[in-house]
Protein backbone atom coordinates (compact mmCIF):
# COMPACT_ATOMS: atom_id res chain seq x y z
CA UNK A 1 0.00 0.00 0.00
CA UNK A 2 1.43 3.61 -0.65
CA UNK A 3 2.93 5.43 1.60
CA UNK A 4 2.64 9.49 2.21
CA UNK A 5 5.46 12.36 3.11
CA UNK A 6 4.82 15.72 4.46
CA UNK A 7 7.35 18.69 4.74
CA UNK A 8 6.45 21.78 6.93
CA UNK A 9 8.77 24.69 6.74
CA UNK A 10 8.07 27.29 8.88
CA UNK A 11 10.71 29.81 8.27
CA UNK A 12 13.62 29.84 6.39
CA UNK A 13 17.44 30.56 8.13
CA UNK A 14 20.76 29.58 8.03
CA UNK A 15 22.28 28.50 11.02
CA UNK A 16 23.92 25.83 13.36
CA UNK A 17 26.88 23.03 12.56
CA UNK A 18 27.34 21.11 9.67
CA UNK A 19 28.22 17.56 8.74
CA UNK A 20 27.86 18.90 5.04
CA UNK A 21 29.14 21.96 3.35
CA UNK A 22 27.53 23.58 1.58
CA UNK A 23 30.19 24.04 -1.56
CA UNK A 24 30.25 20.03 -1.39
CA UNK A 25 26.42 20.30 -1.42
CA UNK A 26 26.71 21.96 -4.86
CA UNK A 27 23.74 21.87 -6.84
CA UNK A 28 21.33 20.14 -4.80
CA UNK A 29 22.26 23.22 -2.00
CA UNK A 30 18.59 24.35 -2.14
CA UNK A 31 15.09 25.12 -0.08
CA UNK A 32 13.11 22.47 1.18
CA UNK A 33 10.86 20.76 -0.80
CA UNK A 34 7.59 17.92 -0.11
CA UNK A 35 9.74 15.17 -2.26
CA UNK A 36 13.00 15.23 0.09
CA UNK A 37 12.00 12.33 2.03
CA UNK A 38 11.57 8.66 0.45
CA UNK A 39 9.68 5.36 2.46
CA UNK A 40 10.60 2.24 2.00
CA UNK A 41 7.64 0.08 3.91
CA UNK A 42 9.41 -3.25 3.65
CA UNK A 43 8.28 -6.23 5.18
CA UNK A 44 10.10 -6.27 8.48
CA UNK A 45 11.57 -2.79 8.57
CA UNK A 46 10.58 0.54 7.50
CA UNK A 47 13.47 2.63 5.91
CA UNK A 48 13.39 6.34 5.27
CA UNK A 49 15.87 8.66 3.57
CA UNK A 50 15.78 12.45 3.87
CA UNK A 51 18.05 14.46 1.29
CA UNK A 52 20.65 16.24 3.54
CA UNK A 53 21.44 19.02 1.63
CA UNK A 54 18.30 21.26 1.87
CA UNK A 55 18.63 20.52 5.31
CA UNK A 56 22.15 21.72 5.51
CA UNK A 57 20.39 24.53 3.51
CA UNK A 58 18.04 25.25 5.83
CA UNK A 59 21.03 25.33 8.67
CA UNK A 60 20.63 22.13 10.12
CA UNK A 61 22.92 19.09 9.94
CA UNK A 62 22.52 15.09 10.59
CA UNK A 63 22.59 15.37 14.17
CA UNK A 64 20.12 17.60 14.38
CA UNK A 65 17.24 15.40 12.85
CA UNK A 66 15.55 13.88 15.59
CA UNK A 67 13.15 10.67 14.73
CA UNK A 68 9.79 10.91 17.35
CA UNK A 69 12.09 12.95 20.05
CA UNK A 70 14.18 9.90 20.38
CA UNK A 71 17.69 11.30 20.90
CA UNK A 72 19.22 8.72 23.06
CA UNK A 73 19.20 5.59 21.39
CA UNK A 74 21.73 5.26 18.42
CA UNK A 75 19.56 2.62 16.95
CA UNK A 76 17.36 5.57 16.29
CA UNK A 77 19.71 8.16 14.52
CA UNK A 78 20.24 9.00 11.16
CA UNK A 79 22.85 8.05 9.21
CA UNK A 80 24.92 9.96 6.30
CA UNK A 81 25.23 8.20 3.05
CA UNK A 82 27.43 10.39 0.53
CA UNK A 83 27.80 7.36 -1.59
CA UNK A 84 24.46 8.29 -3.49
CA UNK A 85 23.22 11.61 -5.39
CA UNK A 86 21.69 13.98 -4.10
CA UNK A 87 23.28 12.45 -0.66
CA UNK A 88 21.12 11.64 2.34
CA UNK A 89 20.40 10.61 6.03
CA UNK A 90 19.09 7.23 6.49
CA UNK A 91 16.83 6.32 8.94
CA UNK A 92 15.73 2.20 9.87
CA UNK A 93 13.67 0.75 12.27
CA UNK A 94 11.55 -2.42 12.76
CA UNK A 95 8.08 -3.01 12.76
CA UNK A 96 7.64 -4.21 16.26
CA UNK A 97 5.80 -2.03 18.63
CA UNK A 98 7.53 -1.11 21.38
CA UNK A 99 10.79 -0.93 19.18
CA UNK A 100 9.96 0.68 16.33
CA UNK A 101 11.82 4.20 17.66
CA UNK A 102 8.34 5.91 18.56
CA UNK A 103 6.15 5.01 15.63
CA UNK A 104 2.37 5.51 16.40
CA UNK A 105 0.50 2.10 15.22
CA UNK A 106 -2.87 2.50 15.02
CA UNK A 107 -5.11 -0.92 13.58
CA UNK A 108 -8.65 -0.06 11.73
CA UNK A 109 -11.01 -2.24 10.21
CA UNK A 110 -13.35 -1.52 7.53
CA UNK A 111 -15.68 -4.26 5.93
CA UNK A 112 -14.28 -6.28 3.16
CA UNK A 113 -14.47 -6.01 -0.68
CA UNK A 114 -14.33 -8.26 -3.61
CA UNK A 115 -12.06 -11.36 -2.73
CA UNK A 116 -12.74 -10.39 0.27
CA UNK A 117 -16.32 -9.34 0.62
CA UNK A 118 -17.44 -12.20 2.51
CA UNK A 119 -15.75 -10.98 5.65
CA UNK A 120 -16.93 -8.07 7.69
CA UNK A 121 -14.03 -7.02 9.41
CA UNK A 122 -10.12 -6.58 7.40
CA UNK A 123 -8.05 -5.01 9.47
CA UNK A 124 -5.45 -2.49 8.18
CA UNK A 125 -2.50 -1.33 10.40
CA UNK A 126 -0.87 2.14 10.05
CA UNK A 127 2.80 2.57 11.42
CA UNK A 128 3.51 6.56 11.58
CA UNK A 129 5.88 9.36 12.76
CA UNK A 130 7.85 12.62 12.20
CA UNK A 131 11.12 13.46 11.98
CA UNK A 132 11.89 16.74 13.25
CA UNK A 133 14.45 19.79 12.95
CA UNK A 134 16.26 20.15 16.53
CA UNK A 135 16.50 23.62 17.11
CA UNK A 136 19.71 24.34 19.47
CA UNK A 137 19.00 28.13 20.06
CA UNK A 138 18.79 28.99 23.93
CA UNK A 139 16.06 32.01 24.45
CA UNK A 140 12.61 33.53 23.75
CA UNK A 141 12.71 33.36 20.13
CA UNK A 142 14.95 31.74 17.74
CA UNK A 143 15.03 32.69 13.44
CA UNK A 144 16.00 28.92 12.65
CA UNK A 145 13.32 27.05 10.65
CA UNK A 146 11.39 24.05 11.87
CA UNK A 147 11.32 21.13 9.81
CA UNK A 148 8.97 18.64 9.98
CA UNK A 149 8.83 15.41 8.06
CA UNK A 150 5.88 12.93 8.45
CA UNK A 151 5.94 9.48 7.47
CA UNK A 152 3.30 6.69 7.10
CA UNK A 153 2.89 2.99 5.95
CA UNK A 154 -0.41 1.10 5.61
CA UNK A 155 -0.27 -2.48 5.83
CA UNK A 156 -3.36 -4.81 4.94
CA UNK A 157 -3.81 -7.76 7.12
CA UNK A 158 -5.82 -10.20 4.92
CA UNK A 159 -4.19 -11.46 1.56
CA UNK A 160 -5.21 -14.35 -0.74
CA UNK A 161 -2.69 -16.56 -1.57
CA UNK A 162 -3.31 -19.17 -4.65
CA UNK A 163 -1.09 -22.27 -4.01
CA UNK A 164 -0.86 -25.59 -5.24
CA UNK A 165 0.98 -28.01 -7.65
CA UNK A 166 3.85 -29.72 -5.67
CA UNK A 167 5.10 -32.33 -8.53
CA UNK A 168 8.66 -31.67 -8.09
CA UNK A 169 10.96 -32.88 -5.41
CA UNK A 170 11.18 -29.16 -4.17
CA UNK A 171 10.34 -25.88 -4.99
CA UNK A 172 11.03 -21.95 -4.30
CA UNK A 173 8.96 -18.89 -4.73
CA UNK A 174 10.55 -15.42 -4.91
CA UNK A 175 8.57 -12.27 -4.37
CA UNK A 176 9.41 -8.58 -4.81
CA UNK A 177 9.04 -6.44 -1.28
CA UNK A 178 5.66 -4.27 -2.22
CA UNK A 179 5.71 -1.45 0.14
CA UNK A 180 3.21 -1.77 2.86
CA UNK A 181 2.47 -5.62 1.89
CA UNK A 182 3.05 -8.53 4.32
CA UNK A 183 2.33 -10.95 1.23
CA UNK A 184 5.53 -11.72 0.41
CA UNK A 185 6.21 -13.20 4.56
CA UNK A 186 3.65 -16.24 3.57
CA UNK A 187 4.00 -19.09 2.04
CA UNK A 188 2.35 -21.83 1.34
CA UNK A 189 3.25 -25.61 1.20
CA UNK A 190 2.11 -29.51 1.41
CA UNK A 191 3.14 -32.48 2.72
CA UNK A 192 2.45 -35.78 2.96
CA UNK A 193 2.51 -36.51 7.13
CA UNK A 194 0.75 -35.12 9.84
CA UNK A 195 4.03 -34.06 11.68
CA UNK A 196 5.06 -31.67 8.35
CA UNK A 197 8.48 -33.09 7.75
CA UNK A 198 8.38 -34.78 4.62
CA UNK A 199 7.20 -32.28 1.53
CA UNK A 200 4.30 -34.37 -0.58
CA UNK A 201 5.81 -34.76 -4.09
CA UNK A 202 2.53 -35.26 -6.55
CA UNK A 203 3.42 -38.24 -8.64
CA UNK A 204 2.72 -37.68 -12.69
CA UNK A 205 -0.52 -39.52 -12.85
CA UNK A 206 -1.68 -37.57 -9.64
CA UNK A 207 -2.01 -38.78 -5.73
CA UNK A 208 -4.23 -41.71 -5.02
CA UNK A 209 -8.05 -40.64 -4.20
CA UNK A 210 -8.66 -40.11 -0.50
CA UNK A 211 -4.95 -39.71 0.41
CA UNK A 212 -4.34 -37.27 3.05
CA UNK A 213 -2.64 -33.80 2.06
CA UNK A 214 -1.47 -31.59 4.46
CA UNK A 215 -1.35 -27.99 4.37
CA UNK A 216 0.89 -25.06 6.13
CA UNK A 217 0.61 -21.80 5.47
CA UNK A 218 3.45 -20.09 7.28
CA UNK A 219 5.03 -16.53 7.82
CA UNK A 220 8.70 -16.12 7.96
CA UNK A 221 11.13 -12.77 8.33
CA UNK A 222 7.95 -11.61 9.81
CA UNK A 223 7.23 -9.81 13.41
CA UNK A 224 6.06 -11.33 16.41
CA UNK A 225 3.63 -9.55 16.79
CA UNK A 226 1.38 -11.17 14.38
CA UNK A 227 -0.27 -14.73 13.92
CA UNK A 228 -1.56 -16.18 10.77
CA UNK A 229 -5.13 -16.82 10.54
CA UNK A 230 -6.79 -18.52 7.97
CA UNK A 231 -9.95 -17.26 6.90
CA UNK A 232 -11.15 -19.28 3.80
CA UNK A 233 -9.33 -22.11 1.70
CA UNK A 234 -10.71 -23.60 -1.17
CA UNK A 235 -10.01 -25.47 -4.35
CA UNK A 236 -10.46 -24.55 -8.36
CA UNK A 237 -10.71 -26.12 -11.46
CA UNK A 238 -8.94 -22.75 -12.63
CA UNK A 239 -5.61 -21.11 -11.38
CA UNK A 240 -7.62 -17.98 -11.74
CA UNK A 241 -10.84 -19.28 -10.38
CA UNK A 242 -13.03 -16.92 -12.92
CA UNK A 243 -16.27 -18.33 -13.76
CA UNK A 244 -14.62 -21.79 -12.89
CA UNK A 245 -15.79 -24.35 -10.26
CA UNK A 246 -14.68 -24.24 -6.60
CA UNK A 247 -15.14 -26.15 -3.81
CA UNK A 248 -14.90 -24.63 0.15
CA UNK A 249 -12.53 -26.88 2.53
CA UNK A 250 -13.69 -24.36 4.86
CA UNK A 251 -14.98 -20.70 5.85
CA UNK A 252 -14.02 -19.17 9.08
CA UNK A 253 -15.95 -22.16 11.49
CA UNK A 254 -18.07 -23.70 8.25
CA UNK A 255 -15.72 -26.49 6.99
CA UNK A 256 -16.55 -29.43 5.10
CA UNK A 257 -16.94 -32.18 7.29
CA UNK A 258 -13.64 -34.31 6.20
CA UNK A 259 -11.58 -31.61 6.55
CA UNK A 260 -9.51 -31.55 9.46
CA UNK A 261 -8.20 -28.07 11.29
CA UNK A 262 -5.08 -28.68 13.33
CA UNK A 263 -3.58 -24.88 13.93
CA UNK A 264 -4.97 -21.58 13.26
CA UNK A 265 -4.47 -18.30 14.36
CA UNK A 266 -2.27 -19.59 17.45
CA UNK A 267 1.52 -19.01 15.82
CA UNK A 268 2.89 -17.75 12.77
CA UNK A 269 1.75 -21.15 10.97
CA UNK A 270 -1.55 -22.59 10.10
CA UNK A 271 -2.29 -26.47 9.62
CA UNK A 272 -4.89 -28.28 8.24
CA UNK A 273 -5.32 -31.28 5.96
CA UNK A 274 -8.31 -33.20 3.80
CA UNK A 275 -8.29 -36.34 1.82
CA UNK A 276 -7.70 -35.89 -1.97
CA UNK A 277 -10.79 -36.01 -4.31
CA UNK A 278 -11.33 -34.81 -7.70
CA UNK A 279 -14.15 -32.60 -9.24
CA UNK A 280 -17.11 -34.62 -11.16
CA UNK A 281 -16.47 -32.39 -14.21
CA UNK A 282 -13.07 -33.83 -14.97
CA UNK A 283 -14.32 -37.59 -14.98
CA UNK A 284 -13.58 -38.08 -18.41
CA UNK A 285 -9.88 -37.08 -17.56
CA UNK A 286 -6.91 -39.48 -16.56
CA UNK A 287 -6.13 -36.96 -14.59
CA UNK A 288 -8.39 -34.19 -11.95
CA UNK A 289 -6.29 -30.98 -11.59
CA UNK A 290 -7.34 -28.47 -9.59
CA UNK A 291 -5.97 -25.47 -7.77
CA UNK A 292 -5.95 -24.46 -3.61
CA UNK A 293 -6.52 -21.13 -2.70
CA UNK A 294 -6.41 -19.57 0.90
CA UNK A 295 -7.48 -16.33 2.16
CA UNK A 296 -4.78 -15.30 4.51
CA UNK A 297 -5.39 -12.74 7.74
CA UNK A 298 -2.62 -11.15 9.81
CA UNK A 299 -3.60 -10.51 13.23
CA UNK A 300 -2.21 -9.32 16.35
CA UNK A 301 -1.27 -11.78 18.81
CA UNK A 302 -3.75 -10.62 21.63
CA UNK A 303 -6.78 -10.17 19.23
CA UNK A 304 -6.71 -13.69 17.23
CA UNK A 305 -9.08 -15.02 19.01
CA UNK A 306 -11.84 -12.63 18.37
CA UNK A 307 -11.48 -13.43 15.08
CA UNK A 308 -11.89 -17.23 15.55
CA UNK A 309 -14.87 -17.19 16.74
CA UNK A 310 -18.11 -17.84 14.64
CA UNK A 311 -19.97 -14.77 14.41
CA UNK A 312 -18.43 -13.29 11.69
CA UNK A 313 -20.04 -12.83 8.07
CA UNK A 314 -19.37 -16.17 6.15
CA UNK A 315 -20.00 -18.22 3.12
CA UNK A 316 -21.65 -21.72 3.38
CA UNK A 317 -19.48 -24.68 2.54
CA UNK A 318 -20.82 -25.65 -0.85
CA UNK A 319 -19.47 -26.66 -4.33
CA UNK A 320 -20.46 -23.54 -6.88
CA UNK A 321 -18.86 -21.74 -9.76
CA UNK A 322 -17.50 -18.33 -9.21
CA UNK A 323 -18.96 -15.04 -11.46
CA UNK A 324 -16.23 -12.84 -10.57
CA UNK A 325 -12.71 -12.51 -11.64
CA UNK A 326 -10.18 -12.39 -8.71
CA UNK A 327 -7.59 -9.24 -9.31
CA UNK A 328 -5.32 -9.17 -6.78
CA UNK A 329 -1.66 -9.45 -7.90
CA UNK A 330 -0.12 -10.65 -4.96
CA UNK A 331 -1.13 -14.80 -5.69
CA UNK A 332 1.66 -17.89 -5.74
CA UNK A 333 0.55 -20.98 -7.29
CA UNK A 334 0.29 -24.75 -7.76
CA UNK A 335 -1.57 -27.55 -8.68
CA UNK A 336 -2.98 -30.51 -7.05
CA UNK A 337 -3.26 -33.48 -9.59
CA UNK A 338 -6.16 -36.65 -8.30
CA UNK A 339 -5.90 -39.64 -10.46
CA UNK A 340 -8.94 -40.37 -12.10
CA UNK A 341 -10.34 -44.40 -11.72
CA UNK A 342 -10.99 -45.54 -15.13
CA UNK A 343 -14.59 -46.98 -15.71
CA UNK A 344 -14.69 -50.64 -15.50
CA UNK A 345 -17.02 -53.20 -14.12
CA UNK A 346 -17.07 -53.55 -10.37
CA UNK A 347 -16.56 -56.64 -8.20
CA UNK A 348 -19.86 -55.83 -7.01
CA UNK A 349 -21.15 -54.99 -10.43
CA UNK A 350 -19.41 -58.52 -12.04
CA UNK A 351 -20.55 -60.60 -9.69
CA UNK A 352 -24.58 -59.14 -10.00
CA UNK A 353 -24.27 -59.52 -13.84
CA UNK A 354 -22.56 -63.47 -13.35
CA UNK A 355 -25.90 -64.09 -11.29
CA UNK A 356 -28.06 -62.28 -13.66
CA UNK A 357 -26.62 -64.79 -16.30
CA UNK A 358 -27.25 -67.92 -13.77
CA UNK A 359 -30.80 -66.88 -13.45
CA UNK A 360 -31.09 -66.63 -17.17
CA UNK A 361 -29.69 -70.09 -17.45
CA UNK A 362 -31.76 -71.71 -14.82
CA UNK A 363 -35.12 -69.84 -16.19
CA UNK A 364 -35.07 -71.70 -19.30
CA UNK A 365 -33.71 -74.89 -18.24
CA UNK A 366 -36.81 -74.73 -16.35
CA UNK A 367 -38.94 -74.36 -19.02
CA UNK A 368 -37.51 -76.80 -21.08
CA UNK A 369 -37.81 -79.43 -18.04
CA UNK A 370 -41.77 -77.99 -17.84
CA UNK A 371 -41.98 -78.69 -21.40
CA UNK A 372 -40.72 -82.68 -21.44
CA UNK A 373 -43.30 -83.23 -18.35
CA UNK A 374 -45.74 -81.81 -19.97
CA UNK A 375 -45.31 -83.77 -22.82
CA UNK A 376 -44.39 -86.93 -21.03
CA UNK A 377 -48.14 -86.62 -19.21
CA UNK A 378 -49.78 -86.81 -22.19
CA UNK A 379 -47.89 -89.44 -24.00
CA UNK A 380 -48.74 -91.32 -21.00
CA UNK A 381 -52.70 -90.29 -21.22
CA UNK A 382 -52.73 -91.13 -24.83
CA UNK A 383 -51.20 -94.78 -24.34
CA UNK A 384 -53.69 -95.83 -21.34
CA UNK A 385 -56.56 -94.42 -23.85
CA UNK A 386 -55.61 -96.30 -26.27
CA UNK A 387 -54.89 -99.56 -24.09
CA UNK A 388 -58.81 -99.41 -22.97
CA UNK A 389 -60.19 -98.83 -26.72
CA UNK A 390 -58.11 -102.49 -27.55
CA UNK A 391 -59.30 -103.91 -24.43
CA UNK A 392 -62.72 -103.58 -25.11
CA UNK A 393 -62.74 -104.56 -28.92
CA UNK A 394 -61.42 -107.96 -27.72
Amino acid sequence: MAYFSFLILTSLCIAGREALTLSECGAFARRPEYTDISVVCGTSAIDLAIQICPVVYTGYNRSLLILNHIRDNMDCQGTLDTSVAPPVVRFSFPIREGNACGSNFMTTSAPGTGIFSDFSNIQTVNVSGVIRSFDPTMGTITYNAELKYFYSCAYPLEYLINNTQVDVSSSSIALKDNNGSFISTLSMALYKDVNYTTPLVIPPLGVELRTNIYVQVEASNLTSQYFVLLDRCYASTNAQPSNSTFFNLFVSCSKDQLTTMLENGDSQKARFFFPAFRFIEQQNETISTYYLHCITRLCESSTCSTFKQCNRKKRSVETTVVQESITEPSVLTVPIKAKTETPALSKEEAMSGGQSDGKRASVGLGIAVAILVVMGVAAILMAASFYRKLKRLS
